[in-house]
């Protein structure tokens, strides 16, 4: 593994509420300079929520990006400090109204390495509930309005390959269950 290029010089060129931009000044082993654009990242959890029958959990949302709703994964940035199990019940919570009894760490990627240090962990939850008067209130953010429904996992298959499904952490973790045999 090569050892990391430490830069010359960071310069923020923005911070918003979930990322940071910098423009760092670094050489590379070939003795190139380059101006990396770095996007800044918390890292996230992204859910794969698994009812009894073994149906997913999808979450159709507004992506104004795109310009379009689109299906996908129920995923949410970490907070500052958050453990990424804790925030994969939260995120699970708030996204679909339901609650784990169990998270499964599946992986991690890194979704766009070229230019940002987002690192999505993957978790599976199972054993969905409903909430009850002791769980915590959840609310979802005030950017998301969202509409959560299960669907088999030939179902989500064949939205991908109709081009129904366009967000790549869900098709990321649709293979990932396929990998590890669930």
């Amino acid at each position: 593994m090569n050892k990391p290029i430490v830069p010359h010089r960071i310069r923020k060129v923005f911070e918003g509420r979930i990322l940071a931009v910098t423009v760092e000044s670094i050489t590379l082993s070939s003795g190139a300079r380059l101006e990396a654009e770095i996007v800044r990242h918390p890292g996230s959890v992204v859910l794969i929520p698994t009812t009894d029958s073994g149906e997913i959990v999808l979450v159709r949302q507004y992506r104004h990006a795109i310009g379009r709703s689109a299906w996908e994964l129920p995923a949410g940035s970490l907070k500052q400090g958050e453990d990424p199990r804790a925030a994969a019940v939260r995120e699970c919570h708030e996204e679909i109204g339901l609650i784990p009894s169990a998270v499964e760490r599946l992986g991690a990627f890194f979704p766009t390495p070229g230019y940002c240090d987002e690192e999505m962990s993957f978790y599976r939850a199972t054993g969905l509930r409903a909430p009850t008067d002791e769980d915590s209130a959840a609310q979802q953010d005030e950017d998301e309005d969202i509409e959560a429904r299960a669907f088999s996992v030939e179902a989500i298959r064949q939205m991908i390959g109709s081009g129904q499904i366009v967000d790549l952490k869900t098709v990321a973790g649709l293979l990932l269950l396929e990998v590890k045999g669930h």
